[in-house]
């Protein structure tokens, strides 16, 4: 077998190089997307349950004051049919 060029085994160490090098940094920048990735999930998710706990209060709200209201009303109903029931 003949010898291989040196320049050519040099451009095939080089590369080699550039890709172990640049390892560490891919593997890096992936961790961070992920984390960022993670992160963003986690607000949206923060944000969809205080939005869920502010239409369940207003609905508790909404029920309380109704009741409420309601009171004397249905008083006054059992008032007026105890006075029309002879």
């Amino acid at each position: 077998m003949p010898p291989v060029n040196g320049q050519i085994t040099d451009a095939v160490t080089q590369s080699n190089v550039k890709v172990v090098a640049e390892s560490p940094a891919m593997a890096l920048s992936n961790v961070y997307q992920t984390a960022a990735h993670s992160t963003g999930i986690m607000f949206e998710n923060a944000i969809n349950a205080q939005n869920q706990h502010n239409i369940l209060t207003q609905a508790a709200t909404t029920q309380g004051v109704t009741q409420i209201y309601s009171k004397d009303t249905i008083a006054d109903a059992i008032s007026i049919a105890k006075i029309l029931t002879p």
